[in-house]
């Protein structure tokens, strides 16, 4: 019997060690990515019908318009972009990204610059708006899900804590 028991300590102690495979975090997919977008127009809809239109009803201004510059267009747009720009700079996703534990950040791992945000929420929005949204298309099929104001910016969009093998 005891020299079943030396049997079972050497064996264990003889296994080889394993090494766990090198991890990156999963990128987010054009659904999650799509999903968080709505609730991020959601909020901004209820910015602007809480914070502008009474303004602009207490000084007696028009929120129609025909134009892509009239001032309640103008106004929301401000609010639009500086919903982006500032949730992604100072918590590296907005509350649509949050609810589904998508996150942005620089392809090299080094934290988020103001022009580097400027330029992916500010210009990358502004193409993919003025082309009625069709750019975004490009995260179902291209490499790590990177839309064009990614792959312009270098930056990438990934869940929070969920991990895939390294390729």
């Amino acid at each position: 019997m005891s020299d079943n028991i030396i049997e079972e300590v050497n064996t264990i102690d003889t296994k080889p060690v394993v090494v766990e495979p090198s991890l990156q975090l999963k990128t987010g997919g054009f659904w999650m990515r799509f999903w968080a977008f709505i609730i991020d127009s959601l909020v901004i809809a209820a910015i602007v019908g809480i914070a502008v239109k009474p303004l602009f009803a207490v000084l007696d201004w028009s929120v129609t318009g025909d134009s892509w510059y009239a001032p309640f267009t103008i106004v929301s747009g401000f609010f639009f972009y500086a919903y982006f720009v500032l949730m992604t700079k100072y918590f590296k996703q907005t509350l649509g990204k949050m609810v589904f534990g998508l996150k942005v950040q620089k392809d090299n791992g080094e934290p988020l610059d103001w022009m580097t945000v400027l330029f992916r929420e500010g210009i990358g929005r502004f193409i993919n708006g003025t082309m009625l949204y069709l750019p975004y298309l490009i995260i179902a099929v291209a490499p790590n899900n990177k839309s064009i104001a990614d792959y312009f910016a270098d930056t990438i969009v990934v869940h929070e804590a969920i991990y895939v093998q390294k390729v």
